[in-house]
């Protein structure tokens, strides 16, 4: 069976490795912080002491870091994957990045004898964890052949969405618009359900069974009235970083893109007021400056 990498064993990098182990792949990863490493061990996995030792070890490589800077070094570095992977090696970009910065790393790999599936995720932890994430795959037919029993372990759905690098990017470009969009309405809703009165449950039943229910939706509503904005998985960098991607894309393309640009300030804020948090702690921004919070049983005034 093929034995298989991940670089960056995260959230999201974690959970890819504990679905190969779990298929039965020798798993090799490396993170920046020991605990990670310490993590993969204890499911099974081996873990490196180097991106080099990883690319050594496998034949195709998951590389789920949070940069596209950070994404180039791992590919291209001087002891990256593609200085280190055997000739037919696959790597699996399932970091989200710029698409240009995807294209460059597809241009630094010709020659390499290394093929390259520019696959962005979505589902965020719960689906890395439980091995449903959603694949944007662009690649060869070969590739894609080649790396489909490694896919198949940890998504649920995979979508060919081209054969260039960058075409993955650009779905995911364009998802994280969206995402971004319908999580920045759901904060404000929930805090004009806040000051108005409502209890969270009640607002929860409501949305969660009508029109505008959704996975994204009902996951920051229960997140939101138990109060928890911290630890759950969805650190606020990632989706700020997202937001960013697809905010220059718009920008590149002349598109424009007032709703994900309203979505981005209240990400700024977020993030400017509670660095630690999760998605959902933007809605503590709007709830200090309307004085109320939205709980399960009912909403609390503050001041």
């Amino acid at each position: 069976m093929m034995s298989v990498g991940v670089v960056g064993l995260g959230d999201m990098g974690s959970g890819i490795a504990k679905n190969l182990i779990a298929n039965g792949f020798e798993t090799w990863g490396i993170d920046l912080i020991p605990s990670r490493n310490q993590a993969l061990v204890d499911m099974g996995g081996h873990t490196a002491l180097s991106v080099a030792e990883v690319g050594r070890n496998a034949q195709a490589v998951f590389v789920m870091v949070m940069q596209g800077v950070q994404a180039h070094e791992v590919i291209l570095g001087k002891d990256g994957l593609a200085a280190t992977m055997a000739p037919g090696g696959i790597i699996l970009l399932t970091s989200t990045i710029k698409p240009s910065e995807a294209r460059a790393i597809g241009a630094g790999l010709q020659g390499s004898g290394l093929h390259l599936i520019d696959s962005p995720v979505s589902g965020g932890y719960p689906g890395a964890q439980g091995g449903t994430l959603t694949l944007m795959a662009a690649g060869t037919d070969a590739a894609l052949a080649q790396a489909k029993p490694v896919m198949e372990a940890v998504s649920a759905a995979i979508h060919r969405v081209g054969t260039e690098p960058g075409e993955g990017q650009v779905v995911k470009a364009c998802l994280q618009s969206l995402i971004g969009s319908i999580f920045s309405a759901t904060f404000e809703a929930a805090a004009l359900a806040a000051k108005a009165g409502a209890p969270g449950q009640v607002i929860l039943d409501v949305f969660s069974t009508s029109s505008a229910g959704s996975g994204i939706t009902n996951n920051a509503l229960q997140k939101i009235i138990d109060r928890q904005f911290e630890g759950t998985g969805s650190h606020i960098n990632t989706m700020h970083k997202d937001l960013t991607i697809s905010m220059a894309l718009g920008e590149e393309l002349g598109v424009p893109l007032h709703t994900a640009a309203a979505a981005m300030q209240i990400f700024h804020a977020g993030r400017t007021r509670h660095p630690d948090g999760d998605n959902w702690i933007c809605t503590k921004v709007i709830e200090e400056i309307v004085g109320a919070e939205l709980h399960r049983d009912t909403a609390k005034v503050t001041r």
